[in-house]
């Protein structure tokens, strides 16, 4: 059409075809719903566009599937409520629902489910035994009768053409595994994922001999996740052989993830014993694994003088893109005028150093040199660095450096650690930093624009207040989205706060700021009566809490306080109270456990529309006598949260 001319062209004369295209090139789940309230064809076309779906909503009320969304290929029904329960036990005819999904949802190759018992595999994957991916999910302990392996050999019986396994947010026992895999050679010969990396700190890591008959069944493996045993004082752990093995098991990997168990926990690292690895071994499994385009291994004890066998890297793995190494000594000497060592690898984006002890500003300054395309660092428990080696590494990087996270670094509190990252300050994206004030009076306060920054994510002690931040130098960041604060602690060792508020008003300096995950399940407390002198959790959360009201949230994750004497992790009425008060919030997910009538509070907020309790614990019996969630209060409180004399505004 020539410029200037008028037409009568509408939208929607383009062609099915392109419009289709469009259509399939938005994943916002919001954004596709309000695409579909446009006209009658809009609809249809994006429900038939749909290829991810994530069902939400009680079980029970079956007439509420949707029907229309048939080309769904991803389907994840782990948040289905009540959550942590088994999924099918609410209808008489377990196999009719299995049924009914699987002629809502027949196209279906990826499923992610919570698995309380055998029987959910064993009528779900007999319903699509064309799966190539699944993901299972369970957070509460076994069945105390259930036979070793019992989870997965229906999923092992039903789908032959399973290529992707993730069990990492499944409760179940390394000895689990093994003996399934061994049983179906053939699916064990097509799996190309398998994700066994434990993300709960209390379970143990997969013993070396379990490692390496799992490997041995699956040559073809491109992608393994693990958690192992690198402590060479525990029976299996991963020596020099073990790795050796390994990979020759599995020469075509292009990820490989090894941590070790307590990697996941909270507690210090173990700077004093030694793995039982040889920086030469590690040269010999470099030099066998060429596809490699990602590998972490987080050992927690010390592999020292690593540089000649990350030397390697740069030669023997030329696709290497991120790496992640924990606890490896002498990774770059930085004193050679060529770079040395991980300085070498000029192909990584992506790289962690964590607990390097004798990483120094001249390492860092010989890394920033040698990797010059790195995009994203992180770097954690390393003492020797400082604001002005940081600040030269950034300065080189700044054309290519988006996502950092700096923490449990001695000599990086809040303020320094944003002074060094001043060169990036305009382009950075992602940042982590630990929220220490110690010398924070007295600084030179740099109040300045960070214009990119999307995603904000704290360390914060116990007992210390966040309203220092916009103070430190991030009070102007218009584009912030989310936020993540991790706090932790005992409050049994605290005195009571002696400020009313933990300071979450002071986040409304931030415009856009629409969802946070408020984690406090390192916080640990009196959740009943407290002794003389002390607080109990309620009042801490309170404390914790109070502000939320003021804020714009619209999505909120919050892990609550426990008490680890008792096993309890559960929300008490002053958070309650507060939640409620949150009038722009629309999702709450609250990762433990509450009685009914505090759950009731949060009924007078008006905009929530979803709200879920995660316990990932056991929940308690029906004939126990504390209140806590059960499946008839879950229902009674979803049906008053979704009644229709509660008006949400959209």
């Amino acid at each position: 059409m020539a410029a200037g001319t008028s037409s009568n062209v509408h939208l929607h004369d383009i062609p099915d075809v392109i419009l289709s295209n469009i259509f399939s090139l938005e994943t916002e789940t919001r954004t596709r719903n309000a695409m579909s309230l446009v006209c009658l064809k809009w609809f249809l076309l994006e429900r038939s566009t749909r290829k991810s779906l994530t069902l939400r909503g009680n079980i029970r009320n079956l007439f509420l599937l949707p029907t229309c969304f048939r080309a769904v290929t991803h389907l994840d029904l782990s948040f289905l409520s009540p959550w942590g329960y088994p999924l099918l036990d609410s209808f008489s005819n377990p196999l009719v629902l299995a049924q009914f999904l699987r002629h809502a949802f027949p196209s279906v190759v990826s499923l992610i489910v919570y698995v309380r018992n055998p029987l959910t595999l064993h009528l779900l994957a007999s319903q699509w035994p064309n799966l190539q991916h699944v993901k299972l999910v369970r957070w509460h302990q076994l069945w105390p009768s259930a036979p070793v392996g019992s989870d997965l050999v229906p999923l092992f019986d039903h789908c032959p053409m399973l290529s992707s396994l993730d069990v990492s947010h499944f409760y179940c026992w390394t000895e689990d595994l093994p003996p399934v895999i061994q049983a179906y050679p053939s699916i064990a010969t097509s799996l190309s994922h398998l994700n066994i990396l434990k993300h709960d700190s209390s379970t143990d890591g997969f013993k070396s001999h379990q490692l390496l008959s799992i490997t041995a069944c699956c040559p073809n493996l491109r992608k393994l996740l693990a958690t192992c045993i690198f402590n060479p004082r525990f029976i299996g752990f991963m020596s020099d052989q073990t790795l050796l093995t390994l990979a020759l098991n599995c020469p075509l990997l292009s990820l490989l993830h090894l941590a070790d168990s307590t990697s996941m926990s909270n507690v210090r690292p173990n700077l004093i014993e030694d793995a039982s690895i040889s920086f030469a071994t590690l040269g010999d499994v470099f030099s066998k694994l060429p596809l490699l385009e990602e590998l972490v291994l987080d050992v927690c004890h010390n592999v020292k003088h690593t540089w000649p066998a990350l030397e390697l890297l740069n030669t023997k793995c030329p696709m290497l893109k991120s790496l992640r190494l924990g606890q490896f000594q002498g990774i770059c000497r930085g004193i050679a005028s060529p770079p040395d060592g991980v300085a070498l690898c000029q192909g990584l984006e992506s790289l962690s150093i964590k607990n390097c002890t004798d990483l120094t500003d001249k390492a860092l300054i010989a890394i920033s040199h040698g990797c010059h395309r790195l995009s994203k660092f992180e770097v954690l428990g390393c003492n020797q660095l400082t604001r002005k080696g940081m600040w030269e590494f950034t300065h080189n990087l700044r054309k290519t450096l988006v996502d950092v996270k700096i923490s449990y670094c001695k000599n990086l509190n809040a303020v320094s650690s944003l002074q060094a990252l001043e060169p990036i300050r305009d382009r950075i994206v992602k940042l982590h930093i630990d929220c220490v004030w110690a010398s924070i009076i007295g600084e030179e306060k740099s109040l300045k624009n960070w214009s990119k920054l999307k995603y904000l994510s704290l360390w914060i002690a116990v007992g210390e207040l966040l309203n220092p931040l916009s103070l430190s130098g991030l009070n102007d960041c218009p584009s912030l989205e989310e936020i993540q604060i991790k706090i932790q602690g005992d409050c049994r060792d605290q005195p009571k706060p002696f400020m009313d508020a933990f300071g979450l008003s002071s986040l409304t300096c931030y415009p856009n700021l629409t969802r946070m995950i408020l984690d406090c399940s390192g916080v640990t407390g009196y959740a009943l009566t407290a002794p003389v002198g002390h607080t109990d959790l309620s009042l801490w959360e309170r404390f914790f809490l109070s502000g939320i009201q003021d804020s714009t949230l619209n999505e909120l994750n919050y892990w609550t306080a426990q008490d680890v004497d008792v096993n309890q992790r559960c929300l008490f009425l002053p958070a309650a109270g507060l939640l409620a008060q949150c009038g722009s919030l629309r999702k709450l997910f609250i990762h433990g456990t509450a009685n009914e009538h505090l759950m009731m509070f949060l009924l007078g907020n008006p905009t929530l529309r979803d709200v879920q309790l995660r316990e990932d614990y056991y929940p308690a019996p029906d004939n126990d006598t504390i209140t806590e969630m059960r499946v008839g209060s879950c229902c009674r409180f979803e049906d008053a949260l979704n009644s229709s004399s509660r008006h949400v505004p959209d």
